[in-house]
C-alpha cells in the first residue's frame, strides 16, 4: 500500500465548469460598477461614444473656424463701409466744387454778353459760349 497515493491511477473528479461556460464575444459581459467606470473612462468607452466625441470636436473646430471667418468678413465690411463713406464725402465735395464753378461760369457768360451788347458784337450760337 502506498501511503501517499502516488501512481494509483486515481484521478480526482473535475467539474465541467469550463465545458458548460458559453462565451458570446458580441455580448458584453459587464458588471454594473464596471459599466459606470467605463462611462467615465474615454479609452474604454464603446466605439459609438468615441466617434460621437470625435464628431463633436470636429464640429467645435468648424464652429471656431467659421466664427473667425465671420469676424474677418465683418471687419472687411466695416472697412468697406468706411471707404464708401469717404468716397461719398469726396463726391459731395466735388459736387459742391462743380456747382461753384458752374455759377461762376454763368456769371462770366452774363458779363461777356453784356460786353458784346455794348460793343455791338453779334451773338451767334456757334461761338461756343
Amino acid at each position: 500500500m502506498n501511503p501517499y497515493h502516488f501512481y494509483q491511477g486515481y484521478v480526482p473528479q473535475q467539474t465541467d465548469y469550463y465545458m458548460n461556460y458559453q462565451y458570446n464575444p458580441y455580448q458584453p459581459q459587464y458588471q454594473q460598477d464596471q459599466l459606470q467606470q467605463d462611462q467615465l473612462d474615454p479609452d474604454r468607452q464603446p466605439f459609438q461614444f468615441q466617434s460621437l466625441e470625435r464628431r463633436i470636436n470636429q464640429l467645435e473646430r468648424q464652429n471656431e473656424q467659421q466664427s473667425r471667418e465671420i469676424n474677418r468678413q465683418n471687419q472687411e465690411i466695416r472697412n468697406l463701409r468706411r471707404e464708401l463713406n469717404q468716397t461719398n464725402q469726396e463726391v459731395t465735395r466735388l459736387n459742391q466744387v462743380v456747382e461753384r464753378h458752374t455759377r461762376r461760369l454763368n456769371r462770366l457768360n452774363q458779363r461777356l454778353r453784356a460786353v458784346e451788347n455794348r460793343l455791338n458784337i453779334p451773338f451767334t450760337a456757334e461761338d461756343g459760349f
